[in-house]
């Protein structure tokens, strides 16, 4: 996963396994709580997956500023594309 497009593909293809969304309705757009009613649990799931897919894990005090698709996106992309400390 490195390009933002890459990243929403393999996002979209994970919240539809997840939590049986549908494609249709994953957008950059869409809110993550209000239009596809991800709850607290759900999100912990969701960045549980981004850890075994990138195998780095997202801060949780920096999920809990994301609200859409595309904020998810761009944590992931600084995350696996951030110098190796």
């Amino acid at each position: 996963m490195q390009t933002r497009d890459e990243i929403f593909a393999t996002l979209r293809d994970a919240l539809v396994e997840l939590f049986e969304l549908d494609a249709a309705q994953i957008s950059l757009e869409a809110n993550l709580y209000e239009d596809l009613e991800i709850d607290s649990i759900d999100a912990v799931d969701l960045i549980d997956h981004i850890k075994r897919q990138t195998g780095k894990k997202i801060a949780a005090e920096e999920f809990k500023a994301v609200r859409s698709v595309g904020d998810v996106v761009e944590a992931v992309y600084r995350l696996v594309n951030a110098p190796a400390a």
